[in-house]
């Protein structure tokens, strides 16, 4: 199935309800900001499928903190352009999107026991910025991150997704951005850059531990051995897809979207938890 018609059939799935998806997203280049791509026509096609949240909470791969939690409370977020060596026109992009102060402090205490604490320094980093500028162009929707905490095992970043769950009921919409495979130093240029066998292997392999739900067996470092550290060199850009495995349970149904590997080693694939 394609992803249009993938998209197509989670907007049919997708009736009237309190209680929102969940959507992790593999981001890529930040040049998917400014670029007419598969994956940026996927990301407005699933913006118009998507119910319209009171809120959105973003983890995304690139708010790396050590020790802490932090809890974006500022009233109006900026835009981060926290990369170097692309065109002029990528950092003159802007989503000017209000901040969710009295709901980002309540996360914090939330999370008070994963060491949560409020912060009003970040913004929106460019995993959150690049693919909410298709999701909601409009910057119409509230929106805050939620940092990683780099010191934790990634068991821990399942327990903060399943903490944010109850979000959910209250239309909140839990947004991690990443990628299931990241490794930029395998990177294969070229428009037909052949895929490397350890990012399809590891694409592949989270593809149906997640779709089994045995997500145990996504945060067991050392059973994933080799191949994680192949997949994932430094494990920013992995952590955000547990958070939104931890956040789902079992009424939840998995839809898959944009499962390609961009450059040899990094995974675009995306997915969506939703009510059955």
């Amino acid at each position: 199935m394609s992803t249009a018609q993938t998209l197509t059939a989670l907007k049919d799935r997708l009736s009237p309800s309190d209680r929102m998806p969940l959507v992790f997203l593999g981001h890529g280049s930040p040049m998917n900001a400014i670029e007419d791509s598969a994956y940026s026509r996927a990301w407005t096609k699933l913006g118009k499928t998507l119910p319209r949240p009171k809120a959105i909470l973003v983890v995304s791969a690139h708010w790396m903190t050590r020790g802490t939690t932090l809890v974006d409370v500022s009233a109006m977020p900026r835009t981060i352009h926290d990369f170097y060596g692309f065109p002029e026109e990528l950092f003159r992009q802007q989503y000017p999107a209000h901040g969710a102060p009295e709901l980002a402090r309540e996360v914090a205490s939330l999370l008070a026991s994963h060491h949560g604490e409020e912060d009003d320094t970040w913004g929106l980093d460019h995993g959150a910025w690049t693919v909410l500028k298709y999701l909601y162009p409009g910057a119409d929707v509230p929106v805050f991150q939620v940092s990683i905490d780099m010191t934790r095992g990634l068991d821990y970043q399942l327990e903060i997704g399943k903490t944010l769950a109850e979000l959910r009921d209250r239309g909140v919409l839990i947004l991690g951005s990443g990628n299931i495979v990241h490794n930029l130093r395998a990177i294969r240029w070229g428009a037909n850059s052949k895929p490397h066998d350890f990012a399809l292997e590891f694409d592949r392999l989270f593809a149906d531990r997640l779709a089994d739900r045995d997500f145990a067996a996504l945060a067991d470092r050392a059973k994933l051995g080799s191949l994680l550290q192949l997949a994932h060199p430094s494990l920013d850009h992995y952590l955000p897809a547990l958070t939104i495995a931890g956040a789902s349970d079992a009424r939840d149904e998995l839809t898959f979207m944009t499962d390609a590997i961009d450059l040899g080693s990094v995974s675009m694939r995306s997915y969506v938890f939703h009510q059955a």
